[in-house]
């Protein structure tokens, strides 16, 4: 480990599959449980709402995510950053392969945030079905690209010691970074998972459990006194960032395992702002804040709950007086919610808030994925004022969405795509998971 400071690290692969998951996990609570380390902080690359929660079990620290695509790089500096001590060590996970990112270019990769902030990378590699093979492979990635550091690799779903042995020496004959360690093919590591990713932490009754065994394992086969860091890279000029939304002096978010889906660094600049955090659960029937000011629906799994939401009597009555008098927003399943009614995987219709005509269904599930520049539209109650980073990653269908379109919509690689979302007097939503602003510190 290197000399203290703000030290970071970014945990990579070739490819998604690869095992970096499990092993970051492994590797958080390693590190956090031994008591002569500094404190252990952790982050995610890219628009994950799943994986940050995890990670915050496994060191017992906040999560936030890096998004190299749609945050500029003060935003990253100043995220990264946040309430950071300054012996803390900051491991950063990747999203799918190093150098994957947004088409057409790759923008957005985490090979960004390993470039941004001048850290060190230690490539995951799933070996197995790979023998003296895996010498080229990881000297690609070693000299790809000269500006990036790939300071150590770990070997996983090693299948014996002779596999392990051939491993080792096809990459020390090719002079590759340094082995640190070989994880053996392990059942105990495997996760569930459904469409949108892992299983949501909240959902893991033996999480605690899963997340000492891991560490386990990776104590037993990864030295850790020698992963690499170094410290962040010096800051640029940091700058305020406002709230998405005009300013509201109290702030009510729909919060359980059907409204899981928010940013934390966009609560952040709310309380920044000076407005008042509270929350709620739909799914237990409980409404907003009498003196909320602002509503907001974030995007979950509305699906798999439909039922208990269409039965929430005190949760929709709210809801309906509340559209009268105070904005909501709505975001992807949040979104649906407030549509007319949602049908589910198995056919049932089950009656929505009706504060949106939208149909949506899971019925037959088609995958809509990809970044979003959006551009509010200007109708007079839209509360977005700005043009916004975004994400889309679902599988619902639209089967009825009429009314006013909330924003003009574009992809990462600027083709123009069909309105997105809808608003009817103080209510608003769309399927687009909104990041940050464009503007002042867009760096697409």
């Amino acid at each position: 480990m290197s000399a203290p400071g703000q030290n970071a690290v970014l945990i990579a692969a070739p490819m998604s599959g690869s095992g970096k998951t499990c092993i970051t996990l492994g590797l958080l609570r390693a590190l956090s449980r031994r008591k002569s380390t500094p404190q252990i902080r952790a982050a995610k690359s890219g628009p994950d709402y799943i994986d940050p929660r995890f990670h915050e079990a496994a060191c017992g620290a906040p999560c936030l995510n890096l998004d190299a695509w749609a945050m500029g790089p003060a935003r990253l500096q100043s995220l990264a950053r946040a309430n950071a001590a300054a012996d803390d060590l900051l491991i950063i996970e990747g999203a799918m392969g190093l150098f994957d990112g947004a088409p057409p270019s790759g923008k957005g990769a985490c090979a960004d945030l390993a470039r941004l902030f001048q850290i060190p990378v230690i490539l995951v590699v799933d070996a197995s079905h790979i023998a003296q093979s895996i010498a080229p492979l990881i000297a690609g990635f070693a000299r790809f690209d000269p500006s990036l550091n790939i300071a150590g690799v770990i070997l996983n779903k090693v299948g014996s010691p002779r596999h392990e042995t051939m491993l080792r020496r096809a990459i020390t004959d090719a002079k590759g970074p340094p082995v640190l360690g070989a994880i053996p093919r392990d059942p105990r590591l495997n996760q569930p998972s459904r469409h949108l990713g892992l299983v949501q932490a909240s959902e893991r009754a033996d999480l605690d459990s899963w997340l000492e065994t891991a560490a386990d394992i990776i104590e037993a086969n990864v030295d850790l006194a020698a992963l690499p860091s170094a410290p962040l890279a010096p800051a640029q000029a940091d700058q305020a960032h406002a709230p998405l939304f005009p300013k509201a002096q109290h702030i009510a978010i729909a919060r359980d395992q059907a409204f899981a889906f928010s940013y934390p660094h966009l609560i952040q600049d709310w309380r920044a702002a000076g407005a008042q955090i509270s929350f709620f659960s739909p799914l237990n029937d409980e409404a907003p804040a009498n003196e909320a000011d602002l509503i907001y629906l974030p995007g979950g799994y509305p699906e798999l709950h439909a039922g208990q939401i269409a039965a929430a009597k005190t949760f929709r009555q709210a809801m309906q007086d509340a559209t009268l008098k105070t904005p909501i927003y709505g975001e992807c399943g949040g979104y649906m919610v407030l549509g007319q009614g949602l049908i589910d995987a198995g056919g049932a219709r089950h009656e929505m808030l009706g504060l949106l005509d939208l149909e949506t269904s899971f019925e037959r599930r088609k995958l809509h994925l990809g970044y979003r520049d959006l551009t509010p539209l200007g109708a007079p109650t839209n509360p977005f004022t700005t043009p916004l980073k975004a994400h889309e990653f679902h599988y619902a269908s639209t089967i009825r969405a009429q009314g006013t379109p909330l924003f003009e919509a574009c992809d990462a690689e600027g083709n123009t795509l069909a309105p997105m979302g809808l608003i009817s007097g103080k209510t608003c939503g769309s399927f687009a998971h909104i990041i940050d602003c464009a503007e002042p510190h867009s760096n697409s």
